[in-house]
């Protein structure tokens, strides 16, 4: 089994097969694993700076995904919940997230509190496109961001 990892590894890090390692980098990481992506997209700037706008695309398109999968799985959660208790969950942070609806979605960049923000949004079964455009939006904003400051911005901050 650890052979084969090392081998599933040692060719995602092939240049080649770059893009397709950041998808499934940023897409993880956005579920509920604990897992940063950054690193992954301005690694692959740094090495190749013709590939900023396909990182990004292909980062922020991952990590959207991620999200979705995110809501989905609060949204299963909600349901089987609903099932098991047979009585409504009432909080105080889920009012909140209700009264500002789909797009509490933008801040699903913020570490920590973001992927479970995207599970939250489908337990209270905000609605998923709103939800998955404002995902995007606030992701796509953090990749360009972070890639363009630590890299010509603060360019010694990070060497990959």
């Amino acid at each position: 089994m650890e052979a084969w990892l090392q081998s599933l590894l040692t060719a995602l890090a092939l240049p080649q097969y770059g893009l397709v390692t950041l998808f499934v980098v940023s897409l993880v990481s956005a579920t509920l694993v604990p897992v940063g992506s950054e690193f992954a997209v301005i690694g692959l700037v740094k090495l190749n700076p013709a590939l900023f706008w396909p990182a990004m695309a292909v980062a922020t398109v991952g990590n959207t995904i991620g999200g979705a999968i995110s809501w989905w799985t609060g949204y299963g959660a909600e349901a089987l919940y609903e099932r098991l208790q047979h009585k409504p969950l009432q909080l105080r942070a889920l009012g909140w997230l209700r009264s500002f609806g789909a797009k509490t979605c933008l801040l699903s960049w913020l570490p920590v509190v973001g992927d479970p923000l995207c599970a939250l949004a489908g337990w209270l079964r905000l609605p998923f496109w709103p939800c998955v455009a404002y995902m995007a939006i606030g992701k796509f904003v953090r990749y360009v961001g972070l890639t363009v400051a630590l890299i010509w911005v603060f360019p010694g901050t990070y060497t990959p």
